[in-house]
């Protein structure tokens, strides 16, 4: 016999005794792995059935809550969004509560931190905007803009800044880049980086020429180079 047919031989019986271990391997171990399967089949089930029995009706029952809380949003009344009118309308607070789990949950505690915002509450607006994760291209680089608002506001200048600059990127848009760009460079120039305020405001003249900020921003240019010196 060949070498070769003999190597060959040898691979053959190999490969048998690796199934015939498999076999004996499935065998030992067959109700473990059904018990497995059952259980990955039982999550799934559970997980449609929580799903359409649970989640659905209640997303539809959040949608119908909040209607009137943002009507009181779109007013600027601040207080009935948030906590209700004693009549038909129970508060963002109380439909986070109930419905945080269903979409209209999650953008309530949006309309809740934008709410505290503007009551003058900056901390408590950071509660509420730091849980909330949109994938919406505009609403996700505004919120992040008003947790920079949040943190100025809190005189943490420096985390402001990172804010402003991540919604800027995150929009990455003539309407809004700009907006935060500019934040961020005047946030620079109150610690007195006025490096970097050049930097940001020459970023807006460059990438965003044709924005609103754009028209006026050779003077904060202007400032910001003069001030290095």
């Amino acid at each position: 016999m060949s070498n070769k047919t003999q190597n060959q031989g040898n691979e053959l019986e190999n490969v048998g005794e690796i199934l015939s271990k498999s076999e004996k391997f499935i065998e030992k171990n067959q109700k473990r792995i059904l018990i497995g399967v059952g259980i990955i089949v039982l999550i799934v089930v559970g997980f449609l059935g929580i799903r359409h029995g649970y989640i659905i009706p209640k997303e539809k029952e959040a949608a119908k809550e909040i209607f009137r809380g943002e009507q009181y949003f779109a007013n600027g009344e601040w207080d009935k969004a948030l906590f209700g009118d004693s009549v038909q309308y129970k508060g963002f607070e109380k439909i986070i509560d109930q419905y945080g789990i269903t979409k209209t949950g999650k953008l309530a505690k949006a309309y809740a931190g934008i709410c505290y915002y503007h009551k003058g509450q900056p901390e408590k607006a950071l509660e509420y905007l730091k849980k909330f994760s949109p994938d919406d291209k505009m609403l996700n680089p505004a919120i992040v803009g008003l947790i920079g608002d949040c943190y100025v506001d809190l005189g943490k200048t420096n985390e402001g800044v990172d804010y402003f600059l991540k919604a800027a990127k995150k929009a990455d848009n003539n309407l809004l880049s700009p907006i935060y760009l500019k934040k961020a460079g005047l946030s620079y120039e109150s610690l007195k980086e006025y490096k970097k305020a050049f930097e940001v405001y020459t970023s807006i003249k460059e990438k965003y020429p044709k924005s609103m900020e754009a028209s006026d921003i050779d003077k904060y240019i202007d400032r910001a180079q003069f001030l290095q010196k």
